[in-house]
């Protein structure tokens, strides 16, 4: 393994993020090559959690831009100040003064910086999370490409705002619609699936230290099975996560039925998800 990868990958450890050496490749490469990455994979498998931590080991700014369904320019890119604005114009009206109000509330001076922009002039360079960008609609792609091609953004009154330090800029996606070839084909792309089991003990072990390896093991074969399930909302590593912390809060020594019907509402957020795994037996997730 190449010694700054491997770096790299005990950096995330150190943090808690257990990643394998694919991922750390990628987030190596997106570093050295200035290219954003694009991460997909079901909920719950530590996209967002992995962008939180960059840039907590970078020792920079973290700026999330959730997207939505009719996200648009004024919410990510950036907006003009409009109540201050007015409040100019009113007061070179009012003042009589000679000069063109389109010039003096068009500057820097009333502009406000959403996500986007923020990344760009920030310094030193941050981490950007666009997060669920399958969420937002192929016109918000469309305002992704120059910021992507680029790390640029161009205002019309103003001109064109570049970054001096390209952001790492990380890109998440459920897969909930399929996104654009221009945009897959301006990023790295990586595939975040649930982890194998032994990594998930891994990962429970460094964010719960305190509780028994063979609770431990329980607990992961329980949620595995649950992912085997046709679950509204399969659990995820973050509910594997809570439901370890449950465990370890309540003194569970061992896991069993009673101990998972009082708990399973940090593992399962569904009444509908519930009720089926009542009906397939508590026992199933005691015993697997």
């Amino acid at each position: 393994m190449n010694e700054h990868i491997h770096r790299l990958q005990e950096e995330l450890r150190r943090a808690r993020y257990v990643a394998d050496q694919a991922l750390t490749t990628v987030l190596y490469l997106a570093g050295r090559l200035g290219r954003p990455v694009l991460m997909e994979g079901p909920a719950g498998v530590g996209k967002t959690e992995l962008a939180k931590v960059m840039a907590q080991i970078r020792g920079v700014d973290f700026i999330r831009l959730q997207c939505y369904e009719g996200l648009d320019a004024a919410h990510a890119l950036y907006d003009w100040d409009y109540p201050k604005q007015l409040l100019t114009a009113r007061t070179v009206i009012e003042g009589h003064e000679q000069r063109k109000i389109s010039t003096d509330i068009y500057t820097e001076e009333y502009l406000i910086e959403r996500p986007l922009l923020k990344a760009l002039r920030s310094q030193p360079a941050p981490v950007l999370l666009i997060d669920e960008v399958d969420r937002a609609d192929e016109e918000f792609e469309a305002l992704l490409l120059e910021f992507l091609a680029e790390f640029q953004i161009t205002i019309p009154e103003i001109g064109s705002f570049r970054a001096q330090q390209p952001p790492m800029v990380i890109l998440t996606s459920n897969r909930t619609r399929d996104l654009s070839d221009a945009l897959r084909r301006r990023c790295l792309y990586v595939w975040l699936d649930y982890p194998s089991l032994e990594r998930e003990v891994e990962i429970i072990r460094l964010r719960v230290p305190g509780l028994a390896e063979e609770l431990i093991r329980q607990i992961t074969r329980a949620v595995r099975q649950m992912r085997q399930w046709s679950l509204l909302k399969p659990p995820g590593m973050a509910e594997s996560i809570d439901w370890a912390q449950a465990i370890e809060k309540l003194d569970v020594r061992e896991l069993d039925e009673e101990s998972i019907f009082l708990t399973l509402g940090c593992v399962l957020k569904t009444q509908e998800d519930m009720e089926f795994v009542y009906q397939k037996g508590l026992a199933l997730l005691w015993k697997s």
